[in-house]
């Protein structure tokens, strides 16, 4: 039996299913590395045998992955040498991530943006923060706790604590990301109903209980529990916006 036909079968219960479904998983980490700074541009990725190796998955999935990639111009093929980042591939610019607050579907879009590359961010600040950076992460998150209590906006507070987890990656991408976002990446205002001042503080209340999860798993060092505290905050914020999408029909 061939090795491709053994790792097809065997490839883990807890990968999507499907070959096509594989495929798409593969590229999207790999996207996600990309477009996040992991592999910056004009890195060699890993072998063929590597990458079948690191996702259990077959030759035939990770060239499938590899050549829509290529299509996307994220990466070029040098035959005989290997896959490379596309050294043409930039950071997308400001007018690209900028949203139009008018559009709530503007809105939701930025935010699966956000999730895709902050979700990864979360993860890799579990493992790779300093001492000083989990302080600097627990110092924001009291923040935004001080600018509660004082009953003023939170949002800057909001932006610097993401910008801290940022930060804690120590890949410098992910800090410029958030940076070429600005503050308009917190567009808490559309969620707020000002005449409800205790539906704005309950709102207020239940991100901060969100973002102190993120910030104890970090602490914690738990990759897996920041990822999925991350990813539960911000596809949160995605179903918020949805709702008013709904109201408004």
């Amino acid at each position: 039996m061939r090795r491709e036909d053994v790792t097809e079968r065997g490839e883990s219960s807890a990968q999507p299913s499907g070959r096509r479904n594989l495929v798409d998983h593969v590229a999207q980490q790999l996207r996600q590395e990309i477009l996040g700074g992991i592999s910056p541009p004009g890195e060699k990725l890993p072998s063929e045998n590597g990458l079948t190796e690191r996702y259990k998955v077959s030759r035939t999935v990770i060239r499938e992955a590899i050549a829509s990639l290529r299509a996307d111009g994220l990466v070029e093929v040098r035959h005989g040498v290997g896959v490379f980042v596309s050294a043409a591939q930039s950071f997308p610019s400001a007018n690209l991530l900028a949203t139009d607050p008018a559009r709530i579907s503007s809105i939701i879009e930025m935010l699966e943006l956000r999730t895709a590359v902050e979700t990864e961010a979360a993860g890799i600040a579990a493992v790779r923060r300093s001492p000083a950076q989990e302080e600097a992460i627990l110092e924001r998150c009291k923040d935004i706790d001080r600018a509660l209590r004082g009953g003023i906006a939170t949002s800057e507070a909001d932006f610097a604590f993401h910008l801290a987890i940022a930060d804690a990656t120590n890949n410098p991408r992910f800090k410029e990301f958030l940076e070429l976002t600005g503050k308009k990446m917190i567009p808490r205002s559309f969620l707020l109903d000002h005449d409800d001042e205790a539906a704005a503080a309950n709102y207020i209340v239940q991100i901060q209980a969100e973002h102190r999860q993120i910030a104890e798993a970090i602490s914690d060092r738990d990759e897996q529990a920041a990822r999925a505290a991350m990813r539960l905050h911000l596809t949160g914020s995605q179903q918020r916006y949805r709702s008013l999408i709904r109201r408004s029909r």
